[in-house]
């Protein structure tokens, strides 16, 4: 092929989630376009939740991803509950951080261990990589069996969980029970900070984001589960205005819609969590953090991996905290009593912010409901970034470039749905 016309095509890239393209037009030295083409069909999920109850979002839209339905959960429970003046006491609310970080555990290990790490180690894939770095995988898989633990015990599975309810949950555990699990959160929180300075030696292609960033925050610690919106900026505001802020819009070339925060492009996730919440990590994830020379923000998409592997430990630390201080909660749920009126919620999905709205006649029948995932806002985001990273490589050669372009995506973890492959990468030299 020419350099003024290429096409690179990678027909089935694994380690990300959903089916998609890209394609790349570079005209005189200048990539004029770069579009992340997700082709997948709409999934209708909000069509789906209207006519239903107020108690049946949690289980609907946890179905929409298999590995964070957590999130799904929380953001709706968050909803419903405004939406039903209710507020769960202390310990329901540490219950359900606590089931958050079972959530967090389990995806940022599955993430850095089996998704992430073999493009800095070289190999193709996570079982090419057990071959030679046996031990760095199995503890992986231990870690994310620590996070399955909780999910499991506290959520009643490990996938869509069956015990989350508007209030709290159907039943809460005894303590005796969260001490086995302690014993692996321990083990796998030393793996975690191991696996953090390991990967703190990793070469990391120089990139610094110009996007605005956004994520929830908290008074009393790392935001999870719920908190208030800031962005970089310094804009603040609560869930209920997040509509006011974040404007979705349909591009042509995607079936997902894409997000703006006040008219501008920008970024959730790892990345911006720890960019305006680093001060609010535990004691050891800053030391770790420190150990990997991350600063107290970090913008290069492509250490996100050492960001991740900071908040894995941060969730296994939390998750510690959480069983040290339990107290079984005296009733399993508040009870949630339907009306009329609209209700949104937040919460920091592993990969960003989840924010759900919905609105309810008085008999409690969704009549309207509106989720917008993160991997949704922050498509804008991936573009731009592949954008400068072709333009600033193009004289690699197509394996060298597809390899560059994949690593930049997989930044992300993006979600697209719960499918295996992802990108086609169609590249036009002019």
């Amino acid at each position: 092929m020419t350099r003024r016309g290429r096409r690179l095509t990678v027909n089935s890239l694994a380690r990300v989630e959903g089916e998609g393209a890209l394609r790349v037009v570079v005209e005189d030295g200048t990539v004029t376009r770069a579009e992340l083409n997700i082709y997948e069909p709409p999934r209708f999920f909000e069509a789906f939740l209207r006519g239903r109850a107020y108690t049946e979002p949690p289980d609907i839209t946890a179905r929409i991803c298999g590995i964070c339905p957590v999130a799904y959960q929380t953001s709706a429970c968050n909803a419903l509950e405004q939406l039903c003046g209710i507020r769960l006491d202390a310990p329901l609310a540490a219950l359900r951080r606590l089931l958050y970080c079972g959530e967090w555990i389990a995806s940022h290990a599955l993430h850095i261990y089996l998704l992430h790490l073999p493009d800095f180690l070289g190999y193709p894939d996570a079982v090419a990589l057990a071959a030679d770095h046996r031990d760095l995988v199995e503890h992986g898989l231990a870690v994310k069996k620590a996070g399955n633990s909780l999910l499991e015990l506290l959520g009643g599975r490990s996938i869509h969980p069956i015990n989350v309810r508007v209030g709290g949950f159907y039943s809460v555990p005894d303590r005796d029970r969260l001490e086995p699990i302690a014993e692996q959160l321990r083990r796998a929180r030393d793996y975690a900070a191991d696996t953090a300075e390991f990967a703190a030696g990793f070469e990391f292609p120089d990139l610094e984001l110009d996007h605005d960033l956004l994520a929830l925050t908290a008074p009393d610690g790392y935001a999870i589960e719920d908190g208030d919106l800031r962005s970089d900026t310094g804009t603040s505001f609560i869930a209920a205005d997040f509509g006011a802020h974040v404007v979705e819009r349909q591009v042509p070339h995607s079936t997902a819609l894409h997000a703006r925060l006040d008219g501008r492009r920008y970024l959730a996730g790892p990345l911006a969590r720890y960019s305006l919440n680093s001060a609010q990590l535990s004691p050891l994830a800053r030391e770790v953090a420190a150990a990997t020379g991350l600063r107290e923000q970090c913008r290069n998409p492509f250490r996100s991996i050492l960001v991740r592997a900071v908040e894995l430990v941060y969730a296994l630390d939390e998750a510690l905290r959480l069983i040290g201080d339990y107290e079984r909660p005296a009733r399993p749920a508040i009870t949630a009593r339907p009306r009329a009126g609209v209700g949104h919620g937040v919460s920091e999905a592993p990969r960003g912010v989840l924010y759900h709205r919905y609105e309810t006649d008085d008999a409690g029948v969704v009549s309207a409901a509106t989720v917008i995932p993160p991997t949704s806002q922050n498509q804008a985001a991936i573009e731009e970034d592949l954008r400068q990273v072709v333009e600033a490589n193009l004289e690699l050669d197509d394996a060298a470039l597809t390899h560059l372009c994949e690593l930049t995506i997989r930044n992300y973890d993006p979600c697209i749905s719960c499918s295996a492959h992802f990108l086609d990468l169609d590249l036009v030299r002019r």
